[in-house]
């Protein structure tokens, strides 16, 4: 009988598969040391060969290192982990109390601070907040009944799971969803939300064969009852002074169908409305669709300058009140997208917390308060933004990115790529997998709920019985030296208008 020695043989097997593998290591770095020695374009790699390689792979690992290692609780850009924390919490319906102390640093200049009332009212004496009309004088007027809704993300920047999971979330909380300028799909209207549906400069949805603004197809759109305003687009926060950009890879046969395009060919949205070049002209083209469409129509823009604003109320109030927007979303330089070029990202538009105590000044100044509702916009995800933004003259506050944390959103920064590793702005089926609407809906639905139960905290907190009672006297905005000073006293409501005429 033959005896096998098998320990031998696999010590044997696996040595040889040992050298084997040393050898293809060798070969593997013979070749790319060539090919790194003789290419002209990455001079790391040409003078280091092989080893200038690791360079560009820690350069793409390094942001995911800081988000889980290195960066601490309130450090990241452009969100935070205790930002992404909370609406993760939120999303979950778990509670959101902490123990200790605070982790933020209060002393940062610009850190909005609550002024404590020595007598808030008791749980008896609190109310919910109240519905809101929007667009009295048109045929069909919106009573909006939730001071927190979802901003604008167009089918086609957010994948088909993303929509329908927020169509049936925004359903469930009580609150609109905006289209975004990507047009009106099968997959908004499946969740039975309200919906406000944003005109960009391009029209899609509403095109007509020269690319312009299609009566016929607006009285289609106006026809659906969840459709109950329309947002006429004049700039984006994280873009202003540019249109819309989709890349072609996200341009599936669906999306082209919907927004009037070619498949394969990127969505690119003039930078403005041919058919407005002046505050004249953009209240002739709302008053065309607010004629068309018998529902409210308002218009989403950047503050840049006073002057626009200005102008824009002296028009309103020599034409009258009917000729104005009967809302104005006002976005902030800090404003999230799809994708924009960084300089615009970085340098132009107006942060929000400048931006909404001046416009909302000039809007009252100019009388129009109770005609044109203003609705604020730009990195207010938590329940803090969302108070502070309503006690400096906001009606309503939307938010995006803060649902996109709701859906599972974690920051990796690949929206514009279709590579997204969530599946929320994908067009990889794979990758959409890995978004569950039959879970993720939900979420939205208890991050909206938990921000206007949160707001209603900080309401009741300063001693007023529901949110939109609470005023610029209500907050204290840090100093350079650590003092704070009211915001009514920073950002004082004299007659800026007048002001501003005069000059």
């Amino acid at each position: 009988m033959i005896m096998v020695d098998w320990a031998g043989w696999i010590i044997q097997a696996l040595a040889l598969g040992f050298v084997f593998l040393i050898g293809m290591a060798a070969a593997t770095a013979a070749v790319l040391f060539v090919v790194d020695r003789t290419q002209t374009h990455d001079a790391i790699r040409r003078n280091y060969p092989v080893i200038g390689r690791f360079r560009s792979l820690f350069t793409e690992l390094g942001e995911f290192f800081r988000q889980y290692f290195f960066a601490m609780d309130r450090e990241e850009m452009p969100f935070n982990r205790a930002q992404r924390d909370w609406v993760a919490q939120a999303a979950e319906g778990e509670s959101n109390t902490v123990a200790f102390g605070s982790t933020r640093n209060i002393g940062i200049p610009g850190t909005p601070i609550f002024v404590n009332a020595a007598f808030p009212p008791l749980e008896t004496q609190a109310a919910k907040t109240e519905p809101m009309v929007i667009g009295p004088g048109a045929r069909q007027p919106f009573e909006a009944p939730s001071i927190f809704n979802l901003s604008g993300m167009s089918y086609g920047a957010i994948s088909k799971p993303a929509v329908r999971a927020l169509s049936r979330g925004c359903a469930d909380a009580g609150i609109w969803m905006n289209t975004g300028e990507g047009g009106l799909s099968e997959y908004h209207l499946e969740g039975g939300c309200d919906l406000v549906f944003q005109i960009g400069t391009a029209k899609f949805g509403l095109r007509d064969i020269e690319g312009s603004l299609s009566e016929e197809k607006l009285r289609e759109v106006a026809a659906i009852p969840q459709v109950r305003m329309f947002e006429l687009k004049l700039a984006q926060g994280a873009k202003p002074g540019k249109g819309g950009i989709l890349p072609a890879a996200k341009v599936t046969p669906e999306i082209a169908e919907i927004r009037g395009l070619r498949p394969g060919e990127d969505g690119i949205s003039p930078t403005r409305h041919a058919e407005a070049s002046n505050a004249g002209e953009l209240l002739d083209l709302i008053g065309r669709i607010r004629e068309v469409s018998g529902k409210p129509v308002g218009i989403k823009t950047v503050g840049g300058a006073a002057e626009a604003f200005v102008e824009l109320f002296d028009v309103i109030n020599e034409r009258g009140p009917d000729s104005a927007p009967d809302f104005i979303t006002l976005d902030g330089g800090e404003g999230g997208t799809g994708a924009a070029p960084m300089p615009l990202i970085d340098l132009v538009g107006m942060s929000i917390r400048e931006a909404l105590p001046m416009v909302s000044g000039l809007r009252d100044a100019a009388g129009l308060k109770d005609r044109i509702r203003l609705i604020a916009s730009g990195k207010l995800v938590g329940p803090g933004d969302v108070a502070w933004a309503l006690a400096a003259g906001a009606d309503f506050v939307v938010s995006a990115r803060g649902f996109m944390f709701s859906l599972g959103c974690i920051q990796a920064l690949k929206c514009n790529r279709n590579t997204c590793p969530t599946g929320i702005t994908t067009h990889d089926p794979r990758l959409q997998k890995g978004l569950v609407v039959e879970d993720k809906w939900k979420g939205v639905s208890n991050y909206a709920t938990g921000i206007i139960r949160e707001v209603e905290t900080i309401a009741h907190s300063v001693g007023v019985s529901e949110p939109r009672q609470m005023r610029r006297r209500h907050v204290r905005i840090v100093q350079a030296d650590g003092t704070s000073i009211p915001m009514h006293e920073l950002h004082p409501r004299a007659d800026a208008h007048a002001k501003m005429a005069a000059q």
